[in-house]
């Protein structure tokens, strides 16, 4: 079924109402309508809906609660918590708030069918009239092909099936794709992607997408794509790998986001660089205290084998800033050190650039989909400094962990490029209204939105 649909035939209408308006939206009801409101208690709380019957005993509307603190997501729950028929709104919403509603709605139809069969949404909503069709649905579609990827075992989601993924991409928008793998990685100087991903029997490689028109602004994007992670010989307790299969989560992010860039046309060349591996045991595991040469130049000390994300994304950084381009932004479910400074649903973000940091803020609090800036604070470079080499990737001491990695990967990005990077968990650890449990895009659409706005449709 389509869950948003233009076919308005035999629709309910669908009122949507705030607790504080809903004394003015009951007296202009019939007083049947009026009565059974009142008969059921309902107070319009957030996602909350009331089922009013017709003279016949069919359902004749619905009321459903929204909340300015909620927001679009007062629409999560719809499509799968209304009985079984298409809805239109019968409140007028603005393009932003009329769009955002849908993509809500949508969003909440999702579940993850790969391996088991499961309940299917119920309900459709005809396209909100000021809604942005062609940009929900390709923001729809980017988010949910991300959370099939991060949902995916690595079993069937390894680096070779994550690049397919991205092929696939490439393939349905014309774009240019190159894959690195292996050996050939040496070859091409990307030895810090190779150190990390050669103990897997599934290669490392670098996937690499090209997109759009030589002489527009560049836009590069890179995902850190580790589609599992061990921890490598300084190994992960069982609870701490567990969910590892979603570590690739920030190659995942960037395909959603290509995907929305690419199917609303805009006037940018792009780049995605995923640097995809498994960080896995065996006897050429690089080791604790090992050297690495990156493809930069700069020599890295293996401090800790669990901190690989930001290893394999110096040599992509360090590629991205070959091109100087205009705007690079890097996503990575990097440390677990931003979770115990903002919790899980809140990403951090790091930007060597005031203006770009503004703009991804406010454009956050407008799409509903935050972030939270932390600093790149340069009086704790110094903790990343090694004795053996020019950096380590895990300095003593556990302190200031998310910013010391974002120091770590800013040494790879070229002098002058805006830059942003954000450090996400990309997973619902329960179920909300139009965030299902399980993988999750995060900032997606907030850096969307930047991008649109700075080079346009």
């Amino acid at each position: 079924m389509n869950i948003l649909t233009d076919d308005a035939t035999g629709a309910i209408a669908l009122h949507a109402v705030s607790k504080d308006k809903l004394a003015d939206f009951k007296s202009t009801l019939p007083a049947p309508a009026k009565a059974w409101i009142e008969a059921t208690g309902f107070e319009a709380g957030s996602g909350k809906t009331c089922l009013i019957p017709g003279a016949d005993g069919k359902l004749a509307s619905v009321v459903l609660g929204t909340s300015a603190t909620d927001g679009m997501w007062s629409f999560g729950n719809g499509a799968r918590d209304l009985p079984k028929g298409t809805y239109k709104l019968a409140t007028p919403l603005g393009g932003e708030e009329a769009s955002r509603s849908a993509l809500a709605w949508g969003l909440g139809a999702y579940s993850f069918g790969r391996y088991r069969e499961t309940d299917a949404p119920k309900a459709s909503l005809v396209w909100p009239d000021a809604s942005d069709k062609a940009e929900v649905q390709a923001m729809l579609d980017g988010i949910n092909l991300a959370r099939d990827l991060i949902n995916t075992p690595t079993e069937d989601m390894g680096p070779s099936a994550l690049a397919e993924a991205a092929r696939e991409l490439a393939r349905r928008h014309n774009a240019g794709f190159t894959v690195t793998v292996g050996d050939d990685l040496l070859k091409n100087n990307y030895p810090a992607i190779h150190a990390i991903g050669r103990a897997s029997d599934e290669a490392p490689r670098l996937i690499d997408i090209v997109w759009g028109e030589a002489n527009a602004p560049k836009v590069t994007l890179c995902g850190k794509g580790v589609c599992f992670d061990t921890g490598g010989l300084d190994i992960k307790p069982a609870s701490g790998m567990k969910n590892m299969k979603k570590d690739m989560a920030g190659g995942a992010n960037v395909l959603a986001l290509a995907h929305a860039i690419m199917s609303s046309g805009l006037k940018v060349r792009l780049r995605v660089l995923i640097p995809a591996v498994e960080n896995s045991i065996a006897g050429n595991a690089v080791r604790p205290l090992d050297v690495i040469r990156a493809r930069s130049g700069k020599t890295i000390e293996i401090g800790n084998t669990d901190a690989e994300g930001r290893v394999i994304l110096a040599d992509a950084l360090a590629e991205a800033s070959s091109e100087k381009p205009d705007l690079l932004i890097d996503f990575a479910t990097l440390t677990g050190a931003a979770r115990v400074a903002l919790g899980v649903d809140l990403p951090a973000l790091f930007c060597n650039d005031d203006r770009l940091a503004a703009d991804l803020l406010a454009a956050g609090t407008r799409a509903q989909d935050p972030m939270w800036r932390l600093p790149l604070w340069p009086g704790y470079r110094k903790m990343i400094d090694s004795k053996t080499a020019d950096i380590t990737n895990a300095p003593e001491g556990g302190f200031a962990g998310a910013i010391t990695a974002a120091l770590f990967l800013q040494e790879f990005v070229g002098a002058g490029i805006p830059w942003a990077h954000i450090d996400m968990m990309a997973w619902n650890q329960s179920n909300r209204p139009g965030r299902p449990e399980g993988g999750e895009a995060m900032s997606v659409r907030t850096c969307f939105e930047v991008i649109k706005k700075r080079y346009g449709g």
